[in-house]
Order: structure tokens, then sequence, then C-alpha cells
């Protein structure tokens, strides 16, 4: 069991410590002025707008806005933090943070993951409208954002490791 909760912390250490780059280079693109991106990174959202056919993305709605606003508030944060606990591994004082992260998130990315589903999307002259195939690849590429947090949510919830209550000083 100490080596699944060990694998899983590494899985966890990876999730974290690759969101960084991706929030920064990436997501935040859809609440940052162009300006600040080099054309690089410009090109490569264009190139995941296009072929993933991702229109949030590419004309990010209020709603969907908030949750990127979120993700850069208070999610980038508490990456480098998560990062460093399961890196080292048995840190307790993570269980309580990465609770509310991980529900925060499945929150959120249900939501996306129902518009990708059933939602309607604008019409657009840059993108096509979305067939079955193509929501559920782009369902594909939210999904992780799922599946890890609900992971580390059971994962802090139910192992021993992390369920264990510290003795405390009587004083």
């Amino acid at each position: 069991m100490a080596s699944l909760t060990r694998l899983l912390e590494w899985i966890f250490f990876l999730y974290f410590f690759s969101h960084i780059p991706i929030t920064l280079l990436v997501d935040l693109q859809a609440i940052l002025p162009a300006r600040l991106y080099p054309q690089e990174l410009l090109d490569l959202m264009k190139w995941y707008v296009v072929n993933f056919k991702d229109h949030l993305m590419m004309n990010p709605p209020a709603w969907f806005m908030s949750f990127v606003y979120s993700e850069a508030i208070l999610q980038l944060p508490f990456f480098p933090v998560a990062s460093y606990a399961f890196f080292k591994g048995g840190c307790k004082w993570i269980r309580i943070p990465a609770i509310v992260y991980s529900a925060h998130v499945a929150t959120t990315v249900i939501a996306i993951i129902a518009h990708v589903l059933f939602g309607d999307f604008p019409k657009s002259d840059q993108l096509e409208p979305l067939t079955q195939k193509d929501r559920l690849t782009l369902v594909s590429v939210y999904a992780p954002y799922l599946v890890i947090p609900l992971l580390l949510l059971v994962t802090m919830l139910f192992s021993p490791r992390y369920r264990q209550e510290e003795k405390r000083k009587r004083r």
C-alpha cells in the first residue's frame, strides 16, 4: 500500500509541477493581453484551438474566464507548494489544501466538460461546428484535469498515510 501511495504522490508531483508552465504559458492566454506572449506561444494556442476546436479558449465566455481567473489567483500559487509536498512525500499538512483544491477543480472541470458535451457553441468564422467526435476529443483534453484531482481527493480522504491524526501535545 505504501508503494502505491508513493506512486500516486509522484503522479501528483508531476501533475502540479507541469501545471505551472501550462498555466503561465497557455491557460492564462485566455485572460491576459496577447502582447505579453511571444508569437510562438500565440501560434501554439492557435494551433491547439484550430486542431481541437476549443471554442472556450478562442472566445472565452465570462463563466469560463472566471475559472481561468481562479486558476491564476487561487491555484497557481498552490502549484509549487503541492509540487514540493508530493515530491517530498508524506507531508500530512497538504491534506486539507489538497482536498479544497481537488474539490474546486473537479467542480469547475465538470462544468467545462458538460458544456463541451451538451452546450451550444457560437458560430465562428475560424472554427467549424463541433461533431460528436470533436466533442469527445476535446473532452479527452480536459479529462485529466478531472481525473487526477478526483484521484487526489480520494487519496487524501482515504489513504492511511494522510488520514493519521498527529498527536498533539497536552498543555
